[in-house]
């Protein structure tokens, strides 16, 4: 396992950490923060991974714009 997070500003030994991951690791947490706004996805009434995987998909497009 790698570091991903960046230690605290006040700790005295610093951890070592790969700041483009760490961006990348940021990026997909705001993606799925977005799509959990949406009710069918959050919920996940439908049970079927198919239907729901469509259902991530049209909520993934409809992020893209924003």
């Amino acid at each position: 396992m790698q570091s991903v997070i960046p230690s605290k500003r006040h700790r005295l030994q610093r951890r070592d950490f790969n700041e483009a991951r760490y961006k990348e690791q940021h990026l997909i947490e705001n993606f799925f923060a977005k799509i959990k706004q949406y009710r069918t996805i959050a919920t996940r009434y439908d049970k079927l991974a198919r239907h729901l995987f469509k259902a991530f998909h049209l909520v993934a497009c409809a992020g893209w714009r924003d």
